[in-house]
This record gives C-alpha cells, sequence and structure tokens, in this order.
C-alpha cells in the first residue's frame, strides 16, 4: 500500500501548516503527522473558545439571535444553537463531558428528548430524525456513548426507519407542508414505503459511525450501502434536492456531503476497495489544487480557516483509507 499523500495529487500539510490557527496545527501533529502533542485541553483555553463559553446561559443554552416566531419558538431557535455551538467546542477544539460547560450542555439537550427517544423542537412537534441523530453523535463524542439516553435514541431512529433501510423525514414522505405541520398537536409518522432520502440517512448514520456498538449493527451497514449508491446523484426529496449539494462542503458537518459521507463511511467498516468508495476518492482527488486545498463549494463561511479545516478532514480520510 502507497503512503497515503501519495494518493493525493498534492501534499497539503505544508500548506495547512502556515496557518496561526493552533487548533488545525494540533490536529494536524496528532491525526496525520502522528507526533506527541500536549493535552487537548491546552486548545480549550484558545480565546476563540473562551468567546464562546462566554455566551453560555444559565440552563446550559446558547441563545439564537434572530428567528421567526412562526417557524419555532425561542426556545427551539435556542436548541438549534446549541446543537451549533456544542458543534464547534467539540469537533474543533475536542471538548468533552470532563468540561462542565459540556455537561450544562448536555442536559439541556437531553431536556428535549421525548419518551419516544427523539430529540424534538427543531420541526415543532414533528419527528426530525436528522437533528435528532446529529445532536446524539456530539453527545456520543463527548463521552455520553454508555448513556441509556443514548440507547433510547438508538432505539428510536430504527424503529423510524423507511422499509429500505434508510431514513427519511416524515413530513416529506406524507408531502404535508412545513407551516401547516409545525405547530400541529399531530405527529406525523413516516410512511415506510417511499424512498430513504441520502440527505437524512447521511447526517443519521453520523450517530452510528460515532457509536463503538451501534456502527457494526448491521442496519447502519445496509444504510450505508444505501447512502454510496446515491453519491452524486439527486435525493428523493426536495430539500437540498441537486446533485451540486454533493460537493457543498462545512465543517463541523451539518447536511450530508461527500466529505462527511467519506468519512463515516470508514468507521462503518467501508474499505478503499468498495467501488462507490473508490469512485468518490477519485472525484475528490481530481479536485485538489496546486497548494493542496481542494476546489469545493464552502457553506457556512464565517469561519476564515473553513479551506484549512476542509483539507485537515480530506486527508484525515485519506489516511484513513489507504494506512490500513
Amino acid at each position: 500500500m502507497k503512503n497515503w499523500k501519495e494518493q493525493l495529487r498534492f501534499d497539503p500539510i505544508h500548506t495547512i501548516l502556515l496557518t496561526e490557527n493552533k487548533a488545525i496545527v494540533y490536529f494536524i501533529k496528532k491525526d496525520l503527522l502522528e507526533v506527541k502533542v500536549e493535552s487537548i485541553n491546552i486548545l480549550w483555553e484558545l480565546p476563540e473558545v473562551e468567546k464562546i463559553l462566554r455566551k453560555q446561559q444559565d440552563n446550559g443554552s446558547w441563545k439564537y439571535s434572530g428567528g421567526k416566531k412562526d417557524i419555532r419558538t425561542q426556545e427551539n431557535y435556542n436548541q438549534l444553537e446549541t446543537y451549533r455551538q456544542l458543534g464547534f467546542l467539540i469537533e474543533k477544539y475536542g471538548f468533552n463531558k470532563k468540561h462542565p460547560v459540556i455537561e450544562k450542555a448536555a442536559e439541556c439537550l437531553f431536556s428535549f428528548q421525548t419518551e419516544e427517544g427523539d430529540f424534538r423542537g427543531i420541526y415543532g412537534n414533528q419527528y426530525s430524525p436528522n437533528y435528532s441523530a446529529a445532536i446524539m453523535e456530539l453527545l456520543i463524542k463527548a463521552g455520553y456513548s454508555t448513556d441509556t439516553r443514548i440507547d433510547k435514541g438508538f432505539e428510536w431512529l430504527l424503529s423510524i426507519r423507511q422499509n429500505d433501510g434508510g431514513w427519511a423525514i416524515p413530513i416529506r414522505t406524507n408531502n404535508a407542508k412545513w407551516t401547516d405541520v409545525m405547530d400541529s398537536e399531530i405527529t406525523l409518522q413516516p410512511i415506510k414505503h417511499k424512498p430513504f432520502s441520502h440527505l437524512v440517512t447521511g447526517v443519521v448514520l453520523r450517530a452510528f459511525a460515532a457509536h463503538p456498538k451501534y456502527k457494526v449493527r448491521e442496519e447502519a451497514r445496509r444504510a450505508g450501502e444505501l447512502l454510496s449508491s446515491r453519491f452524486f446523484k439527486p435525493d428523493k426529496y426536495p430539500d437540498r434536492h441537486t446533485a451540486e449539494y454533493w460537493t457543498r462542503v462545512t465543517f463541523p458537518f451539518w447536511f450530508t456531503d461527500i466529505v462527511s459521507s467519506l468519512d463515516i463511511l470508514y468507521y462503518l467498516g467501508f474499505t478503499s476497495k468498495h467501488p462507490q468508495i473508490k469512485f468518490a476518492l477519485k472525484e475528490i482527488r481530481s479536485c485538489q489544487l496546486e497548494n493542496g486545498l481542494f476546489d469545493l463549494k464552502l457553506l457556512k463561511t464565517k469561519d476564515k480557516d473553513l479551506p484549512l479545516w476542509i483539507a485537515l478532514l480530506i486527508c484525515r480520510i485519506f489516511k484513513n483509507y489507504f494506512s490500513n
């Protein structure tokens, strides 16, 4: 097997290491160069991190600025914002439940979990397998993998699958309008004979990929095959429908794109010999620029270092697939 960097057109590490972003440099050294690094706690004291921490409210949430009252309540906007801020802390700075901020935020998010097991409110009283799983993913990465509430969430996710083995948003399978059902007292059930959504399935699988027990479930593997079968194809439902969304990326992961999909499928046991994985890696390689970065459409671009984060993620992906 060749060195993983030889699988790329250009070596991006030199370019990435020119950054002054200490978190990116930390993970380059730890994950790619495999040199000894200090405790992750040094990232917890960075000025940009302290800025996030100062804005946490007493109940563990972060306040969402703006929003439309006819879409969701302030409380549920705050749930969304808390998920977003946790993504920064956990994915970019390695936070875990040893930090009291994470513990408070986790309990805040768990307060939105229903008796059924899903996390509700971001879609009003409607099911959201995507946001439920995305919240679970972060909580698992923060150290809550053995929490019974996480098991309850997985039980619900497994119960709400489409008949084909993937997931879709029940609102969409019912052909309902968001504005008509967000405030409804009736929670729409999925019409399970309808096809899965790769957008939703890719997000749900992030929770499975993060969990040591559930990532080896046959249901996860089956759904992973479904996800890979849709690479660079349109979704079956209107949300982020067109094929171009496969190459619209961001970090922390939010939607399903080719980078997030390659990342999770590795942890579900897929290898570079899988035809669809091989195809996707080739497409990513073709997007690389001479400076080592990647010509992909970046979303949520307030972070000026997002191109470097994406390059770091892609390097991790190639290292995973070509070093084992």
